[in-house]
C-alpha cells in the first residue's frame, strides 16, 4: 500500500476520483470490489464525483453499476462518449469514411491471416461482421449492447470508435498496420490484444478536463488510477495519479505514484487511505 507523505494534511480536498475499470478497479477475474457500494455511498456523502473511465461501452459501464450510478458521470469509449444520468454531455463522433476505412483495413488484415476484427462502436450498440463463438465472446465482455450485421461500413448509427480485437499481440500484428491513421487519429492499443482507434481529441485525460472545467473541479482536487497505454492521458489530468502496481511499464513512469495491483483492491485501498474512509 503506498503511503502518502508524512507532510500531507490527510484526508485530501479531493472531488472528483476517475478510475480505469479493466486491470485497474476489476480484478483479473472481471470482479468489482466487494466494498464498491459502501465507497460510492461515503463518497456521495462527501460531495466526490466518482466516474468511471473505460474503453467499454456506456451500457456495459451502466450495467456494471446498476443501482449505485445517481449523478455519476460515466467516460465510455476512451472520451469519446460521456454520459452523466442517462444524459449524453460529450461526444467525439469519428467521420463516417474513417470508420469504413478502418473497418476495410481490419478486412484485409483478416485476409493475410492476422486473427484480427473489428468492432464499430456506435451510440446506439456495436456491430461486428466477425460472427465465430471466440470473437463474439471477447466482444461481449466489454459490449453488453452488440449486433452482428453483413456490412459495418453501412450501419446507419453515430460511431464513437473502432476497435480492433487481435487474438495475437496486437502491439505487434496490427498497429503497423495501421499506422497511415497516427497523422490524423488516436491509435491506442488499450491491451494486449485490443486496439481503439478515435478522433484525436478524443480520450480519456480530454474527457477528464472538461468535466474539471464544468464543474470547477482542479487537478489538485482529482484522484486518477489507471493501468494501460489508453490511461496516460487522464493519469496526467490529475495532480494524485495512480498507477497500478500491475500497470504497463509507461503507465508506471508516468504516474506521480503507484496503488497495489487491481488484484489486491488497490483502488479501493487507496481512497480509503487518503479519504480517510472506513468501508467496515
Amino acid at each position: 500500500m503506498p503511503h502518502a507523505p508524512h507532510h500531507l494534511s490527510l484526508p485530501l480536498d479531493i472531488r472528483l476520483i476517475v478510475a480505469d475499470i479493466d486491470g485497474t478497479l476489476l480484478d483479473d477475474a472481471g470482479n468489482p470490489p466487494e466494498e464498491l457500494p459502501r465507497l460510492l455511498t461515503q463518497l456521495r456523502q462527501r460531495g466526490v464525483l466518482f466516474s468511471p473511465a473505460s474503453g467499454r461501452q456506456y451500457a456495459t459501464l451502466a450495467r456494471l453499476f446498476e443501482g449505485l450510478d445517481d449523478g455519476m458521470v460515466y467516460i465510455a469509449e476512451n472520451g469519446t462518449h460521456v454520459v452523466r444520468d442517462g444524459q449524453v454531455i460529450g461526444s467525439d463522433p469519428l467521420d463516417a469514411a474513417v470508420a469504413a476505412r478502418l473497418v476495410k483495413t481490419a478486412r484485409r488484415l483478416a485476409a493475410d491471416g492476422v486473427d484480427v476484427g473489428a468492432v464499430v462502436c456506435g451510440k446506439r450498440s456495436a456491430y461486428t461482421e466477425r460472427t465465430d463463438d471466440a470473437f463474439l465472446a471477447e466482444v461481449a465482455r466489454y459490449y453488453v449492447s452488440h449486433r452482428s450485421v453483413v456490412d459495418a461500413t453501412t450501419v446507419e448509427d453515430e460511431v464513437n470508435k473502432i476497435a480492433l480485437f487481435d487474438f495475437g499481440p496486437a502491439a505487434r500484428s496490427t498497429a503497423p498496420v495501421l499506422a497511415e491513421f497516427t497523422d490524423t487519429h488516436q491509435v491506442v492499443v488499450s491491451s494486449e490484444h485490443w486496439i481503439d482507434v478515435m478522433n484525436r481529441t478524443a480520450d480519456k485525460g480530454t474527457a477528464v478536463r472538461r468535466l474539471q472545467h464544468d464543474l470547477d473541479i482542479t487537478p489538485a482536487q482529482t484522484l486518477a488510477f489507471g493501468d494501460y497505454l489508453n490511461d496516460l492521458e487522464m493519469l496526467d489530468a490529475a495532480q494524485w495519479s495512480f498507477a497500478m502496481s500491475n500497470a504497463h511499464p509507461d503507465v508506471l513512469d508516468r504516474a506521480r505514484h503507484v496503488a497495489p495491483s487491481n488484484n489486491d483492491n488497490g483502488v479501493l485501498r487507496t481512497i480509503q487511505q487518503l479519504l480517510q474512509l472506513s468501508l467496515m
